[in-house]
């Protein structure tokens, strides 16, 4: 077993200083992922941190590492893709709510049933913030919104449920107002071989009126104290229903024994794609080159 070197929080300090609003929990999340590949001891140049659109999906630009700030609803299917080419890479998707359970949700599902060796981290502040305040697929049910002004008439959507169920290995909830367990959850789900998901509550300060750090405060507990079996498929389903007075933290689902695509790809078996040659000439190299630009 290789040894692992921690890095400093340092190592992954980007150029540009986040902007989000004063007490956003995002800003705990950004931590934490710098404190968890720290821990896993992932240099920079193996990590590559890629979003879509929304306030957490300004994530990238604020890590040192590779980033890909792509478009609305599309970070998993771009980091599928650049995971699938370069297999070495630790690839970490990063987002809200409204972009990965919105518009992005079809793409979630299928990394999700293949299975693939990535991690994504959805900050989930129940409320469309960049767009200044409507209704999200998390929103609960009554909430007054600008889109919704006399109270969300949908039901809110359940990552965890949709998660377990479509094929996730590993599927966590963490809290940026716990940020030991939130490292805890992101570090576990990098390292975890297979598709992780670790939904935070994140809440949104400015926009989000109801779900704040309070609220949270009064109702997460911890799996973990509990002796919580995350092996279980059917009692972990179960769990994620669990909604209220009292919501879980932690660890709720993990299968090790699931393949992950990668490993059924014959052609992935000859190393990362960006590795193998193309079996083109340099004159014909060239010439893509000339025609693309």
């Amino acid at each position: 077993m290789a040894t692992v070197i921690e890095l400093p929080l340092d190592t992954y300090k980007g150029p540009v200083d986040p902007d989000w609003c004063p007490g956003c929990g995002d800003f705990g999340v950004l931590r934490s992922l710098q404190q968890a590949a720290g821990r896993l001891g992932i240099q920079p140049k193996d990590l590559l941190v890629v979003s879509g659109i929304g306030c957490s999906s300004n994530l990238p630009g604020f890590i040192h590492a590779y980033g890909i700030h792509s478009l609305h609803g599309r970070s998993v299917a771009v980091a599928s893709g650049a995971h699938l080419a370069n297999t070495d890479l630790k690839v970490v998707m990063t987002g809200g709510d409204g972009d990965g359970y919105g518009i992005g949700i079809g793409h979630f599902v299928h990394a999700m049933r293949r299975n693939l060796d990535v991690t994504y981290i959805v900050m989930d502040n129940q409320i469309y913030g960049l767009t200044t305040g409507q209704a999200s697929p998390t929103t609960s049910r009554g909430h007054k919104t600008k889109s919704t002004p006399n109270g969300n008439a949908e039901i809110p959507l359940n990552p965890l449920a949709l998660a377990i169920t479509a094929g996730a290995t590993y599927v966590a909830r963490a809290y940026s107002g716990e940020p030991k367990q939130l490292v805890d959850m992101i570090a576990g789900g990098i390292a975890h071989k297979g598709f992780a998901l670790i939904d935070v509550f994140s809440p949104c300060v400015t926009y989000n009126k109801i779900n704040t750090y309070q609220w949270f405060k009064e109702r997460v507990y911890k799996l973990e104290d509990n002796g919580w079996d995350p092996g279980d498929f059917r009692a972990s389903l179960d769990k994620s229903f669990e909604w209220g007075d009292k919501i879980p933290l932690g660890l709720l689902y993990k299968d090790e024994d699931k393949p992950i695509y990668e490993d059924s790809e014959p052609v992935l078996g000859r190393g990362p794609l960006v590795k193998q040659p193309l079996g083109l000439s340099a004159e014909t190299m060239n010439e893509f080159i000339e025609e693309m630009i």
